[in-house]
């Protein structure tokens, strides 16, 4: 079971990035999935987390009407939509999932560098 984050890179401040995160070895359509971020000398936080059916959303208030957070079961792939990017939201970005509707995150993927440069 791997989970293959991509899509960070370096952009300015103001700026948009959209990360993916493939599943292979199982398929997570059942499984409610999240990201979360880890800038240097912090701890990981959340972000963001969606249900296996996307029809529910949440998010942290820090990020809360500039990250959209989405899936697409048939491909089992994950998406967070990053707009208005600040320097703060520079970070590592991780995506994770459940084993099942509830529970903990059991599933990481390698994370993906995001830079915001100010």
């Amino acid at each position: 079971v791997q989970l293959q984050a991509s899509g960070g890179g370096l952009v300015q401040a103001g700026g948009s990035l959209r990360l993916s995160c493939a599943a292979s070895g199982r398929t997570f359509s059942r499984s409610a999935m999240g990201w979360f971020r880890q800038a240097p000398g912090k701890e990981r936080e959340f972000v963001a987390a969606i249900t296996w059916s996307g029809d529910s959303t949440y998010y942290a208030d820090s990020v809360k009407g500039r990250f959209t957070i989405s899936r697409d079961n048939a491909k089992n792939t994950l998406y967070l939509q990053m707009n208005s990017l600040k320097a703060e939201d520079t970070a590592v970005y991780y995506c994770a999932a459940k084993d099942g509707v509830v529970g903990q995150y059991v599933y990481w993927g390698q994370g993906t560098q995001v830079t915001v440069s100010s």
